[in-house]
């Protein structure tokens, strides 16, 4: 494991042996005593090593090697989530600021606005975030992937209209060059920094500890962070956040109507997705 990842897992089994001492000698025999409403149904997995996952009585649930090998159930289990009355009211937040007032707008949007222009929209904003995906494989060592990416943004910037245009994916005389997406978020985790905490931001939605310190870096590699006065740069980002609801209307409706606690089912699908980016 590297530096960060051995640092998280010595420190997570020596806070494990030391809540187990304190328990012994407050006089607690067992784990039964814990409420029916925070009883894990699974072992609570406390470490994650180059080599080993660990439950709470030392066992070993799973060998592996490195990040790169945990299943998507893993990650979700191994994502504390403490401040779950915090990340509660920002959900509501969030989704009440979608349907009162994001949701609407994107519909009239969508309503004066065609499709094709919309996409035109995405591409644009989508090759603009060339310095995030390049950084992110470099510092990755994924120097092909890098290549690729960097071909993508010449070709789709030249002869795309500035990257309106994707032609490196949608132009039929060339073969399609696939897109990576990374962020600085998924490289931490690349080098073996866990989730650490989910949390629920106002505005931005579901994240980590780790992806949350991954939105810093990313800030001052997005370009649209120096445009000047501060609120041209806002005003960009926000319409390239309204342009892409418009595109994905109904996608959160489904989820939200397919599942039984809305939270969770987000949270849950947050983490899965991000494992997924992290091991393409």
């Amino acid at each position: 494991m590297k530096p960060v990842g051995t640092a998280f897992t010595a420190l997570a089994r020596a806070a494990s042996v030391a809540a187990l001492l304190v328990l012994l000698g407050a006089g607690i025999s067992s784990a039964a005593e814990t409420p029916p409403q925070v009883q894990p149904a699974a072992p609570v997995l406390l470490a994650y090593g180059d080599d080993d996952i660990w439950d709470e009585n030392g066992q070993i649930i799973k060998k592996g090697h490195g990040a790169a090998n945990m299943t998507q159930a893993d990650e979700v289990a191994m994502t504390a989530d403490p401040i779950e009355g915090w990340n509660r009211a920002m959900f509501t937040f969030n989704d009440k600021l979608y349907f009162w007032a994001l949701k609407p707008v994107a519909q009239g949007y969508s309503f004066v606005i065609p499709e094709r222009p919309r996409l035109w929209v995405h591409n644009f904003f989508h090759n603009l975030m060339f310095p995030v995906r390049f950084t992110s494989l470099m510092l990755q060592a994924k120097f092909d992937a890098a290549a690729v990416e960097t071909s993508r943004f010449i070709g789709n910037t030249a002869f795309g209209l500035g990257g309106l245009a994707d032609i490196t994916s949608d132009s039929k005389p060339f073969r399609p060059i696939p897109s990576t997406e990374q962020d600085l978020g998924l490289t931490f985790g690349y080098w073996g920094m866990d989730n650490g905490f989910y949390i629920v931001w106002p505005f931005l939605g579901p994240s980590t500890g780790r992806d949350s310190l991954g939105y810093v870096g990313d800030y001052f590699l997005t370009p649209t962070s120096y445009l000047n006065p501060w609120y041209w740069s806002m005003g960009a980002k926000s319409y390239d956040k309204l342009n892409e609801v418009s595109l994905r209307i109904g996608d959160y409706e489904a989820l939200k109507d397919a599942s039984v606690d809305p939270y969770e089912a987000v949270r849950d699908a947050y983490l899965r997705l991000r494992l997924k980016k992290m091991n393409d």
